[in-house]
């Protein structure tokens, strides 16, 4: 069995995206809840869409600002 990982996201809206991951499986997932439940300061940047559209795929999963926010699978 091997490791599942990001294979793509792509921006839908606001803060949802839709993921694919390394076994074909898609996901819709809203990152809003979460963002914006987290009272951390670090994580204010990514209320704003444009903040939050920044993401990469590194290493299988989704980061954001060198690994301030981070979607590991």
């Amino acid at each position: 069995m091997s490791a599942l990982f990001v294979k793509s996201a792509k921006h839908l809206k606001s803060h949802i995206l839709d993921i694919e991951f390394s076994d074909g499986a898609h996901r819709i997932i809203d990152f809003a809840p979460f963002i914006f439940s987290v009272g951390h300061p670090d994580y204010e940047r990514y209320k704003s869409e444009s903040g939050f559209i920044g993401f990469k795929i590194e290493d299988g999963n989704l980061n954001w600002d060198d690994y301030t926010m981070i979607f590991p699978t």
